[in-house]
């Protein structure tokens, strides 16, 4: 396998320092020569703005930032419409506080470097997100062999989430009712009960085994307050209840789909979250 990915890598940096943006540059460039920074962010928003307008193949985002913070940025990004076939950039925090990435990082979902960035640390990172981006070029993850019946592994918006309550300091409360419109009627919808969620235009679609009902509140709020242990996100647009899954299979083209306990229906599985049924 090649040491490097055949084409040159993309990223963004952000941090709200000048000098820290300069510095990272800088050490980069001595380390990596072959990557491009495309932008540059002082803060969450404008980091979240640069993913979309580049697509970066990297961001290195500064865990506090004014606006949003890094985690905050990461969670945006995490949700922007690249597209099915659109891969998230790798995520790379810079932070003077390791206790809030190292979880993430021992894990091999996330990565993080230390302020000041130290050459020697950059470098081994380096390695690491080469390595991963040549995996991307080399095997579509579509098409990665999994098994029906695998455990999902951790998504990098689970890791989000608990980074996310760390920094805040406060035990998230999640959800235990839905209220739920059933013609000219609201009803409650035990969370327990629901199979999946599907956002359509102006609504949320929450199915249970037996009825369908309609929400107003988006998947990006719902991502916010269901618990991640229980509701993955496999599509930008769709969260399905990990106890509901009975199988993944592909289709015609080779994609992911996640088949649901007692239904018919078959959820996509958007290239980004394929990862979610790799073989364990």
């Amino acid at each position: 396998m090649n040491s490097l990915p055949a084409k040159a890598p993309r990223a963004v940096i952000a941090d709200d320092e000048r000098l820290m943006r300069d510095q990272l540059r800088t050490r980069l460039n001595q380390v990596w020569p072959e990557l491009e920074i495309v932008a540059e962010a002082k803060n969450g928003l404008e980091a979240v703005q640069a993913v979309k307008d580049h697509q970066p193949d990297v961001i290195f985002l500064d865990i506090r930032m004014p606006g949003l913070t890094g985690v905050e940025a990461a969670k945006e990004i995490a949700q922007l419409d690249l597209g099915d076939d659109a891969l998230l950039p790798e995520m790379v925090f810079i932070t003077a506080y390791d206790q809030y990435a190292m979880e993430a990082f021992e894990h091999g979902v996330l990565d993080y470097v230390l302020k000041p960035a130290e050459t020697e640390r950059l470098r081994a990172t380096v390695a690491r997100l080469n390595k991963r981006l040549i995996q991307r070029e080399s095997a579509d993850p579509q098409t990665e062999d999994f098994a029906i019946g695998d455990a999902p592994s951790p998504s990098v918006q689970q890791w989000l989430h608990a980074l996310s309550t760390k920094m805040s300091g406060h035990v998230p409360q999640y959800l235990t009712w839905l209220q739920a419109s059933v013609g000219q009627n609201i009803q409650m919808v035990s969370v327990d009960e629901v199979l999946y969620c599907v956002s359509d235009e102006k609504y949320t679609r929450i199915q249970t085994l037996k009825q369908e009902f309609l929400i107003r509140k988006p998947i990006k709020e719902l991502v916010e307050n269901l618990d991640p242990q229980i509701f993955w996100q496999i599509h930008r647009s769709t969260l399905v209840n990990v106890k509901a899954i009975a199988g993944v299979q592909r289709d015609e083209r080779g994609r992911q789909e996640v088949l649901i306990k007692g239904r018919a229906e078959k959820l996509s599985v958007s290239r980004s979250s394929a990862t979610l049924f790799r073989a364990m």
